[in-house]
C-alpha cells in the first residue's frame, strides 16, 4: 500500500485559505505564540526560584532571556505595549511578587498538615505553580498587555486543573488545597488568609446582555471574599454583588448566589446534625440576605 500522503487538491487549499482569511488577520503571524508565552513564563518564574531550576545561569541571565521572549511575544499580539513599557514594571514588581509568594508558601505550609517543608510545596503542589502564575500574569494584566497575561495563567490551567484568571485580585497567604477544578472569575476579589479546596467556583451568576443583544464586558460579575475565609470542596459561589465577610466558613457543596455577614458559617442541610446547629450556622444556603 502506498504509504504517501495525498496531494493537497486546488479545491481543498483553496477552502483552507478560505477559512484563514476569516479569522483575525493578525493570527496568521502568531503560530508560536502559545509557546513563546509558556517559555516566558517559565523563566521568569525559574527567576523567581533559581534554586530549583535544572538551568544552572544566573537570575539576570533568565530575565534577559524572559525579556527577549516578551519582546517576540508583544510584537506578534495586537496592541501590545512595547517591551521598553512593560519589562521595567515587572521587574520593579518581582520583589513584591516574591514576598506575595512566600506568605502563599507558608499558607500552604501550615494549612496542610501532609507538607512536610516548603521545598516540598513548591515542587510538589500545583497550587503554588497555578499562585506563581497568576501573581505574574496579573501585572502584565494591569499593565494592560492583551492576551498574554491570558495564555499565561491558561499555561498553568493546563498543567494544574486550576483556571485563575490574571484579572482576579489576591491577598497575601492564598492557599488551595489540592486544587483540580478551581475556578476564579475575572473580577473576583479575595482577601488575605484565604483558604480553597479542589472544586470550588467563583464565578458569575449571570451575563448582563446590551441591547444590540451582545454579552455586556468589563462588569464586575464575581464575587468579593473577605479575609480568613475557609471555602470547602464543591462549593459554587456567583455573583458581582454577592460578598463573603471575614471569617465565615463555606462548607463543601453549597451553592451561594447572595452575601454572608462576617464570622458565619455556611453548611448545606444535609451536613447538618442537631449537635452542631448554633446561631452562627446558616443551615439553607438558598436563602436571601435580607433573611440572615
Amino acid at each position: 500500500m502506498d504509504q504517501t500522503l495525498p496531494i493537497l487538491t486546488r479545491e481543498t487549499a483553496r477552502v483552507l485559505e478560505q477559512l484563514d482569511a476569516s479569522l483575525d488577520p493578525n493570527a496568521q503571524d502568531s503560530g508560536g505564540l502559545r509557546l513563546q508565552a509558556e517559555r516566558f513564563t517559565d523563566l521568569m518564574i525559574d527567576a523567581l526560584f533559581p534554586r530549583f531550576s535544572f538551568d544552572r545561569t544566573s537570575r539576570e541571565s533568565r530575565l534577559l532571556q524572559a525579556a527577549g521572549v516578551l519582546e517576540d511575544c508583544l510584537t506578534h499580539i495586537p496592541d501590545a505595549p512595547s517591551l521598553e513599557t512593560v519589562f521595567p514594571v515587572l521587574l520593579e514588581s518581582l520583589p513584591e511578587i516574591r514576598r506575595q509568594l512566600q506568605t502563599d508558601l507558608v499558607a500552604a505550609y501550615q494549612g496542610d498538615p501532609a507538607a512536610k517543608s516548603l521545598d516540598e510545596v513548591i515542587l510538589c503542589y500545583p497550587a503554588f505553580t497555578a499562585i506563581s502564575t497568576y501573581r505574574l500574569a496579573h501585572i502584565l494584566y494591569r499593565e494592560n498587555v492583551p492576551l498574554l497575561p491570558r495564555m499565561m495563567t491558561e499555561y498553568a490551567h493546563r498543567l494544574t486543573g486550576i483556571d485563575i484568571h490574571p484579572g482576579a485580585t489576591i491577598g497575601d497567604s492564598f492557599f488551595i488545597d489540592h486544587g483540580t477544578g478551581v475556578v476564579i472569575g475575572e473580577t473576583t476579589t479575595i482577601g488575605t488568609n484565604v483558604k480553597l479546596y479542589q472544586h470550588v467556583t467563583l464565578g458569575a451568576k449571570s451575563f448582563e446582555v446590551g441591547e444590540d443583544g451582545v454579552l455586556v464586558k468589563g462588569i464586575k460579575r464575581h464575587p468579593d471574599i473577605g479575609d480568613r475565609v475557609v471555602i470547602y470542596s464543591g462549593a459554587t459561589i456567583l455573583g458581582g454583588e454577592t460578598q463573603i465577610g471575614n471569617d465565615c466558613v463555606i462548607g463543601g457543596s453549597v451553592w451561594l448566589t447572595h452575601s454572608v455577614p462576617a464570622g458565619k458559617m455556611v453548611l448545606a442541610k444535609a451536613a447538618v446534625t442537631d449537635t452542631l446547629l448554633t446561631k452562627n450556622i446558616i443551615t439553607d444556603p438558598v436563602l436571601e440576605s435580607s433573611m440572615l
